[in-house]
This record gives structure tokens, sequence and C-alpha cells, in this order.
């Protein structure tokens, strides 16, 4: 085998178009909607207009632009399970929620065994099953990250108990999720989907019925990304599907802000041209693109007074043509309102709005954060870090303006005294960022391929130089 090549399990070419039978279609990823204090949403209106669709040029379906990401469920007493992944889901309000997204058009749901500590599916099947099976999409993934899970046998078994938890009979939107995602992405793949004989037997399965469209999520490593495409050209394999990140800031600046991402106008262009619909996921990067520093935030409200930030956002990555979804991580009714008035209709973003936001992307790359989606895939730490609490407090205090590292600014001690109070009251003492060993075990899973042991320590050696000064706290 190639060490820096997939290798695919070939199969007689007319069995392959038999299992594949030339259908397709698209998937979602999850993304998130942010409540933040940019954003006035306990006053979003009621959505009265119709939701944009988009046809899936292969089998017809007729796909609601927002798709429902099932990856931020809210949680019993309030809340996320992102923020609180021990705490039950409150199914109740989850079937409300989905209740009110079908009755205004949304059809297309997105989860994983992975998501919600493997408890998103079971809450998706639930409040699902309650509507009949032909008003919705069911997107669910192929989550075998561990290697214990990297055996047939155990990716099989994992298939099935996402039919049996999603109380369905077939899925409509299958995903190898994560590929590229490893520190080897190829070689990683390779043993996730090839060397055990999982992907020929996805696509047995497609044959069989039990999948419908078949495609994959795409993290980080692009010798993945083009290996894969190359099949869909050659005809060793054929997507439906291919899930991508895409926003203003990513289109142009996610090889800037992160050499090992890729930006998403090479993403989106490389199946726009093959004809592969795009599935979008992190629309708002986490949230970031909800909550934009102050000066941004003035900018974009003298554009649009009555438009949320996130609006912004969600119009943008729903305008290419080629983008059949796009998946918001919903965990509050005002979130599902506010995107359901974003896509009932659609106004697309114009010619003179996206120079805009090119703009505001050129400038949001000059604050230098760092880019965590707070997926936390990364977590739990070994030492019991907080990872993606401190970057959250880091990079808030870049939009806030509380990384100044000179004392002689005349802002210094406002900013030191901000950065450290803040930090303490945000991530406790046991699990901030000097208690990083270096073990690199985190940045194998992390999407966004962020260097994090390294990005601890300069957090860490700056934390350490504000205490060094005598300024009391």
């Amino acid at each position: 085998m190639e060490p820096n090549k997939i290798q695919p399990q070939h199969i007689n070419r007319r069995r392959f178009l038999q299992l594949m039978g030339g259908t397709a279609v698209v998937t979602a990823g999850a993304l998130t909607a942010c409540r933040t204090k940019n954003d006035s949403t306990s006053d979003i209106p009621e959505p009265t207009g119709k939701m944009t669709y988009r046809d899936n040029p292969n089998t017809g379906d007729h796909v609601s632009l927002l798709g429902y990401g099932m990856m931020r469920l809210p949680i019993e007493g309030g809340g996320s399970g992102r923020e609180n992944p021990d705490a039950p889901i409150d199914q109740e309000l989850v079937n409300e929620e989905v209740d009110y997204a079908i009755a205004h058009g949304v059809n297309y749901f997105d989860t994983s065994p992975a998501y919600c500590q493997g408890r998103s599916e079971t809450a998706t099947g639930i409040a699902l099953s309650r509507h009949p099976r032909d008003k919705y999409y069911i997107a669910t993934k192929l989550s075998n990250f561990s290697p214990e899970t990297w055996s047939l046998e155990a990716s099989q078994e994992m298939f099935h108990n996402s039919l049996k938890e999603l109380r369905v009979d077939y899925v409509d939107y299958m995903l190898l999720h994560g590929v590229g995602m490893g520190n080897d992405g190829v070689e990683e793949f390779n043993s996730r989907y090839m060397d055990n004989g999982l992907l020929d037997w996805l696509v047995e399965q497609k044959a069989a019925g039990k999948i419908r469209n078949l495609g994959f999520s795409y993290h980080g490593d692009i010798a993945v990304f083009d290996n894969l495409l190359e099949w869909h050209d050659t005809g060793d394999y054929h997507w439906d599907f291919v899930q991508i990140e895409l926003n203003y800031l990513d289109w142009r600046h996610a090889k800037e802000i992160n050499t090992r991402n890729t930006n998403a106008e090479y993403l989106y262009h490389e199946l726009e041209k093959r004809g592969i619909p795009a599935v979008i996921m992190e629309p708002l990067l986490g949230g970031r693109l909800a909550d934009v520093p102050d000066a941004i935030l003035k900018q974009m409200k003298q554009r649009d007074p009555d438009g949320t930030v996130a609006r912004w956002a969600f119009r943008y990555a729903g305008t290419p043509p080629g983008v059949l979804t796009v998946l918001s991580g919903m965990t509050f009714m005002e979130h599902l309102k506010d995107n359901l008035n974003t896509y009932s209709p659609l106004v697309p973003i114009t010619a003179e709005e996206d120079a805009f936001l090119m703009k505001i992307a050129d400038q949001m790359v000059a604050l230098q954060t760092i880019p965590c989606n707070d997926c936390k895939y990364c977590m739990p730490c070994p030492y019991g870090i907080d990872i993606p609490a401190v970057f959250t407090h880091y990079n808030k205090c870049i939009k806030e303006g509380n990384l100044i590292e000179s004392d002689k600014d005349d802002d210094y001690s406002r900013a030191r005294r901000a950065f450290l109070v803040g930090y303490d009251r945000s991530v406790p003492r046991l699990r901030q960022a000097d208690h990083c060993t270096g073990c690199g075990q985190c940045t194998g899973h992390c999407p966004q391929r962020i260097d994090i042991p390294r990005e601890l320590r300069r957090i860490d050696e700056h934390a350490e130089a504000l205490r060094r000064h005598d300024v009391s706290l």
C-alpha cells in the first residue's frame, strides 16, 4: 500500500454500479446557533414566510435549506448538553422544538452516535417517530473514532444500533464521520473504512435500501478530501453528498487561521464542478460569528439594523446554489425562530454584501483568535484541563480588548485585572492551562486541527506574565 494514498477496495465495476444505483442526496452537520449578548433573541417574531427548499438533483428530495442539528439538545433545568453533558436531555422540550420545526417546513435532522454523550440518536428517534416517516429525512454518521470500533463487526454494530435508536428501518443520509480529522488522515481513514472492508459493506447496505445516500464529513487533511473525490471521478466509489465547513471567515481565511485547515472556497468549488451537493457545517464557527467584536457588530447593525449578527452568517452559508442544506445546532426556541425567519425564505447575499463580509472577515483574522468551535471533541483531558473554556476566555479577552501585553499602555491595569479575574471565574484553577503536560492526546481529535498544547502554553505564559506584576487584584 502506498503510504500517502488511500487504497480503494476494488469491486467489479458492474457490481459497483448495481450497488450504488446512481442516486444522490445531501446531508448536514451540526452548526451552532449561540445565545449571545450581541443579539436580542427574546423578541424574535414568529416566522410567517415559507421555507426555502433545495432539490436534490439525483433523488428529487425536496430538502429544507435549514436543517436541524441534534448536537446541542436542551437539558433538564435549562442550557445545553454541550455545557453539562451528564444532565438528562429535556425530551419534552426536544419534542416541542422538533414539532415546531416540522410545522414550519424543516425536514432535515442530523445526529450522530457521538452527540450528547451518545444520547442524541435516542432523543431524535423519540421526537421524530411521532411524525409520519415521509415527513422528514434523517442523517446520522459512522462515528467510529476510537480504534476499538475499527473492526468491521464493531462498526456494523454501531450502524445497526443507530437504526434501533432512531426507530427507523433505513437512514436517508449516512456519513463517514470526521474524515481527515486525525494526525495522519490517510492512515486513519484506511484503518476506519478500508482495511476492514467497511466502506464496501456500507455500499452494500445502500443497495439493500438501508442507506439512501452515502457521503462523508470532511475535517482537515486535504489529501483525504482530494483522494476521495478522485475516486468519485474514476468510479471507484460514488459520493452522493459531502459535508464541509463553510462560512464567510473560512471562505478565504481557513488556512490563514490554521495552516492545517482548507479554505471553504476550494472545498465548495471542487464539489460544485462535480455536481456533488454540499451540506454545510459550522456557519457560525461554534458561535464565534454570532458574538463578534463590538466594532464589527456596529458595522453589521449599520447595514441591517433589524437583523441579527447570526443572520448574516446563515444567509452567507445558504446562498451558494450547490448547498443543499445548512444545519444549526439549535438549543433554544429563539434560535429556531431566528433561523426559520432567515430561511423562510432565504434572501441571498448580494455581490455588495459579499464584498462587505469579506472585509469583515479580514478584520476578524487580524484579531488572531484561536479557531476553537467549542465542539469538545478534545475532551476529556486526562489532566483535567477545560480546554474549550480556556480558549473561550482567551478569545473573549481579545474581542473585548483585554489582551494588552505592554505595562506601558494606559489601559494595562484594567485589562490585566479583567483577564485574570475573568480567567479564575470562568475556569477553575485546577482546570487552567498551566496543568497541560503536552501529552498531545487532544490534538488528533480536533476538527480545526489546532495545536492545542502550543496554544495552552501560550495562554499560560501570558497569564503568568500578568500574575508576576504587583498590581492588586
